[in-house]
Order: C-alpha cells, then structure tokens, then sequence
C-alpha cells in the first residue's frame, strides 16, 4: 500500500488537478483463471473501508471480474503474463480500478466496446465484458497499444451510507 500519498499526487503529468488519494493497493497476478477470484476478493475487502451497499460491491466485484478475465482470455491467449491491478480510493467515496496487461493489446478499441463483439472464434464468449464494465461503473476508460497492452481504468462513486432516507 502507498504510504507517501502527497508525492503520487504531484506526479500527475495529465494537467489535471491532484487527486484526493485516500488509500491505494498494487497487486501483480499471473494471469491463470483461478486468479480472476483472487482479483475479485482483494478488491472486495480492499474497497469495504468505505462501508459500500451490497449491490455496490456486486458491481465493482463483475465489472473486476470481466476486465481481469479480459486480460486472460483476450490478452494473453495460451501464454502466461502478468495482470496489474491498481485500486485507488479517491476522495471519501470514490473508488478507481485500473487493470493492466502486457498483452497482446487491442487493434480497434471502439470496435472491441461494442456489444456481443468478439475475437473468440469458437464461440464461447459472448463479447460483453465491456458492455458489462460499463453498465456496472460510473466511467469505463480503455487505452490499448497492439503488441503492448492494454489499460481499462474503472471508476465508481458509492452512495453515502450515512445519508438516511427521509419517510
């Protein structure tokens, strides 16, 4: 975990303002199927500091699922890499996820995003997983170099908890 939160902020080469880094976990994973549960867990209790709803959690859980099975399946193929997860709490309620590879990469992104595309010729994916990040974050982010890699960044900002509902 990082401990020097003001210097990774100052590092930020984007022009955009320093985030609010509240917490942050790095996690490395060769990419063999049974990791994708690993992946899953890790970010399941990692993210239960901020007290997230149940139905939070299920969606932050599939849309890590769906990326870490991306980079398996799609980006390493029938080899052995390295999957790199980044889990950053932003602000007070606000989680970002990055999950990367040194795959394969993706050759047309925006054709990669559309629904029920897919690269799998033997047809047992059914080219969702970025429709299924998508629908379950607040902002989906994919950037791809073919030969190189690729890195979706997934951002989500839980409800607070602490508000109650007035009847």
């Amino acid at each position: 975990m990082t401990t020097n939160l003001k210097s990774e902020n100052e590092k930020r080469k984007s022009g955009r303002p320093p985030e609010n880094l509240r917490n942050e976990v790095r996690i490395e994973l060769p990419s063999n199927s049974i990791n994708e549960g690993v992946a899953r867990a890790i970010t399941s209790v990692f993210i239960s500091q901020l007290d997230p709803t149940f139905e939070e959690l299920a969606d932050i859980k599939c849309a890590v699922s769906e990326a870490v099975t991306n980079c398996i399946v799609h980006a390493y193929r029938d080899t052995q890499g390295i999957i790199y997860i980044t889990i950053k709490i932003l602000d007070e309620r606000t989680v970002r996820i990055e999950i990367r590879d040194r795959g394969c990469g993706i050759e047309d992104i925006k054709t990669a995003m559309q629904p029920l595309y897919t690269t799998d010729s033997e047809g047992e994916r059914s080219g969702m997983g970025f429709t299924v990040m998508e629908s379950f974050m607040d902002r989906l982010s994919v950037v791809s170099s073919p030969g190189r890699g690729t890195k979706v960044t997934m951002v989500k900002t839980l409800h607070d908890g602490r508000q109650k509902s007035s009847k």
